[in-house]
């Protein structure tokens, strides 16, 4: 399901790669996204997902969400544009989220 959503979101082409619950790992019973093993920069990359557990390992990369329950009315994805248009400008967005979390 989140195919569709990230193409209407990405209109611009800027999600490089898309990483699902095969891409994870199973701890304590969890699925777990460990960014350590995917190869790439830590301080360019972002989890964006409604479980915490999901993102354990890397709190600093993560965008916490509200889970999305059939409501048509839900626009938290899109809501999020412009703060993920403002992450593109900045070296280290493990330094945003860190403090960004730190509100939530």
């Amino acid at each position: 399901y989140a195919d569709p959503v990230l193409d209407m979101l990405d209109q611009h082409k800027v999600v490089k790669h898309r990483l699902f619950r095969e891409s994870c790992f199973n701890h304590k019973g969890n699925y777990v996204k460990n960014l350590s093993h995917l190869g790439r920069e830590l301080r360019d990359t972002i989890i964006i997902d409604n479980s915490p557990a999901s993102y354990i390992f890397h709190p600093t990369n993560a965008v916490p969400i509200s889970s999305w329950f059939n409501d048509p009315h839900d626009t938290e994805l899109l809501d999020l544009i412009p703060f993920l248009e403002d992450l593109t400008t900045v070296d280290d967005v493990m330094i945003v989220l860190d403090s960004s979390n730190e509100a939530h």
